[in-house]
Order: C-alpha cells, then sequence, then structure tokens
C-alpha cells in the first residue's frame, strides 16, 4: 500500500492537472469540445491507480485534507467576490434558475425512483441514483447512504457514493459540449459590455489594479484564513443552536462579509488576487477528486450505475438545453450557464465552474453566469435538494422499503 499525503499530494495534483493539459491540446477532440483539464488528468491518473491494483495489488491512499481545505478556499474565494450591488444584479435571473433547479430535483428523483420500480430494486435505490447523488453531490451522498443503510438498504452508501463520483466525471464530460455546441449551432457572441473589459479577468475590473502585487496575494491568504476559520467558527455556534450546515457554506457567508466591509471601509480587496486563488483552489480540488476515485471497488456494480448515469445524464442535458437556455434568453450567457448546469446537475459547483471557466476562456467572458451559478449551486440546490428528497421520502410507495 503507498500513501500520498501531505504535500505530495500536491506534487500529483499540479502534474496530474499538467498531463491534462498536454493531452487536451494533443487530443483534438477533448480541446475541441472544451473538457476541463482537471477532468482529463483525474481520470488518466484515476485509471493508472485501477491498473496498480489490478495487476500488481499495488493500492494507492490519498489523504484528502488539502483537498477539502481547497474546497472551503474555492467557496471563500465565491463569497469574496460577491459585491451586495452585483448580487443584486442577479435577482431577476437567480430566482427563473432556482424555480429550474426545483424542477431539475423533481425529475431526477422521477426519472431514478422509476428505474428502480421497473427494475424491481427499491425505490431508495433509485432515490439515492436521484438528485441525493447527483445534484447533491458526495456529501449528501454520504449524509443520506449512511441514513438508507441504517434503515436496512443493503450497500446504500457505497451505492451513493458510486453515483455521485460518476457524476462528477459526467458533469465535467457534458457541461463543456453542451456549452460549445450551444454557441456554435446559435452563433452566440459575449454582450460588448464584457468583452470591453469588464470580465472578471480584467485587471482593471473593480478595484482599478492593473496587476497583482505581493501586498495584494498575502492581503487574498489572509482573508482566505480568516473565512475558513470564522466559517468554522459560525458553524461551532450553529450547531450548538441546532442549526448544522455545511463548512463552504458558512466559509462563503463569511467571505461576503468580508468584501462588503472593506468596501463600505474604503479597502477594497484585489479581485484579480482573488480570482486566481479560487482558480488555483478549483482546479487542484478537481484533480485530488478525481485521481483519488477508488474505480477498483465500484466495479461489481459499474453496469447498475452507468445505466442510472446514462438516464441522469439524458434528464439534465434535457433541461440545460431545452429549459436553461431558452428560459435565460437564448443568448451567450445562456449558453454559458446551461454548461454550467449540466455540473451542477451531474457533480457539484466546481464542477459547473470548472466546465464555464473552458468556454469562457475560450469564446469569452460571462459575468452574469459566474454570478447566478455559483449562487444557486452554493445556496439555492442544496436546500431545495433537502425539501424535495424529504417530500419523496414520505410517498407511499417508501413505506413498503
Amino acid at each position: 500500500e503507498v500513501s500520498i499525503d501531505n504535500l505530495n499530494i500536491i506534487i500529483v495534483a499540479v502534474l496530474v492537472l499538467a498531463l491534462g493539459r498536454l493531452v487536451n491540446r494533443k487530443v483534438a477532440f477533448l480541446d475541441r469540445y472544451n473538457i476541463p483539464y482537471a477532468v482529463t488528468g483525474g481520470i488518466l491518473c484515476s485509471l493508472v491507480v485501477l491498473l496498480l491494483a489490478a495487476v500488481w495489488s499495488i493500492k494507492v491512499h490519498f489523504d484528502l485534507q488539502l483537498r477539502d481545505l481547497f474546497l472551503l478556499f474555492f467557496f471563500s474565494t465565491i463569497g469574496l467576490g460577491a459585491k451586495l450591488n452585483t448580487l443584486a444584479q442577479g435577482g431577476k435571473m437567480l430566482f427563473i434558475l432556482t424555480l429550474v433547479a426545483l424542477m431539475l430535483l423533481v425529475a431526477q428523483n422521477a426519472a431514478g425512483i422509476g428505474i428502480a420500480l421497473l427494475t424491481g430494486n427499491s425505490p431508495g435505490y433509485g432515490l439515492l441514483a436521484g438528485s441525493v447523488s447527483f445534484a447533491g453531490g458526495h456529501g449528501t451522498a454520504i449524509a443520506w447512504g449512511q441514513v438508507a443503510s441504517e434503515a436496512g438498504l443493503k450497500g446504500a452508501a457505497e451505492f451513493g457514493i458510486a453515483c455521485a463520483t460518476f457524476g462528477l466525471i459526467a458533469g465535467g464530460l457534458v457541461g463543456g459540449p453542451v456549452g460549445g455546441w450551444l454557441i456554435s449551432k446559435y452563433d452566440l457572441r459575449p454582450a460588448p459590455a464584457s468583452a470591453a473589459g469588464t470580465d472578471a479577468g480584467d485587471t482593471t475590473s473593480v478595484t482599478g489594479c492593473r496587476e497583482v502585487h505581493i501586498d495584494d496575494v498575502l492581503g487574498t491568504l489572509l482573508a482566505l484564513s480568516v473565512c475558513v476559520t470564522a466559517g468554522e467558527w459560525v458553524n461551532e455556534f450553529l450547531a450548538g443552536k441546532g442549526l448544522s450546515l455545511p463548512g463552504f457554506l458558512t466559509a462563503m457567508m463569511v467571505g461576503i462579509v468580508i468584501t462588503n466591509v472593506a468596501d463600505t471601509v474604503k479597502k477594497p480587496l484585489n479581485r484579480i488576487a482573488i480570482e486566481r486563488a479560487g482558480e488555483l483552489s478549483l482546479q487542484l480540488f478537481l484533480a485530488m477528486s478525481l485521481m483519488s476515485m477508488d474505480l477498483m471497488s465500484l466495479m461489481d456494480s459499474m453496469g447498475k450505475i452507468l445505466f442510472m448515469v446514462t438516464a441522469q445524464v439524458i434528464v439534465v442535458v434535457a433541461v440545460a438545453v431545452f429549459v436553461v437556455f431558452r428560459v435565460t434568453g437564448r443568448n451567450y450567457d445562456s449558453a454559458i450557464m446551461a454548461s454550467g448546469f449540466c455540473g451542477l446537475g451531474l457533480g457539484a459547483t466546481p464542477v459547473a465552474i470548472a466546465n464555464m471557466t473552458a468556454l469562457t476562456t475560450k469564446f469569452g467572458p460571462s459575468i452574469q453566469a459566474f454570478l447566478v451559478i455559483p449562487l444557486i449551486g452554493a445556496f439555492f440546490i442544496d436546500l431545495l435538494n433537502a425539501v424535495v428528497i424529504k417530500f419523496f421520502i414520505a410517498l407511499p410507495f417508501f413505506s413498503g422499503g
């Protein structure tokens, strides 16, 4: 058994990202369909790990504590970039896409439970192969999988984690092609205002800084550390009051407070430094998540899982193309949001951001997409998912198992 921990996992993750970038450049269709580097490199690394285990009985174990820290950093950067005046701009679109997200959660569970009942399995497996694991991601899958296992559903936790894992891959594989296809089909271009320099990557936006100095880097590092630490304090306080929230949510909330207080006292944080930190955290998180997948443990139920994943891909892509793209205006921003929605529905918010980043790097910026999609993924979809899951559990056919 080989353990990769401490700083070694960063070395491997960076090499995985470099591998993904190299392969994407060499394999034309990966670049054409806007597959994120982290997805390409992470999948290749997990296949190598599977080969080592299957052929030479070498089991590679990854210590993922740093991965979890990078996730907290990533959501902290979202909070630090959330100006209250900017949040207000997303009002109507945020409301519309929140309703679409609710529709998606119901459709995912209907599809999963329907397949489970048709194949003679417990509806509980269908729920796990619905919004629990796909829109909910690993955290929700682990939580509800343990509940289902305690209720007597055999292998529920493992099945939920497997669905979430393959959903993460699928979300990274289909989001870019969907957005790219919409952009190409309708010959879409970024709005002139975005193209002119209000993009998130423009060094003159918001702060007026044309470059990132060491003081900006140190200030960003301090802000991220405060977000994570204060977020933990908020979590402990709320837990004492009977309210449990995920750590990334409280870290992001602290970030929102910090950046708006900084603006109020005329000491704004450097937006470019924050965005670069967010991009770095996102890429490392995704690389570590995908390269550490234990494909060997998923082999026994591979057929069932792939069937469920295929069904959910069809549901999510249909909602993204025929609903998200249309109700948001059928423009360039709509295509980027449709791509991000694929990541939300099948994987997680970081996958959605990676999909959108791959597209905007190639075609141009989309301020609206990067404003609305992270808010839905970080705030609303998890809250709605909890309500939808409990609604389905309350239905009569669940009383029989």
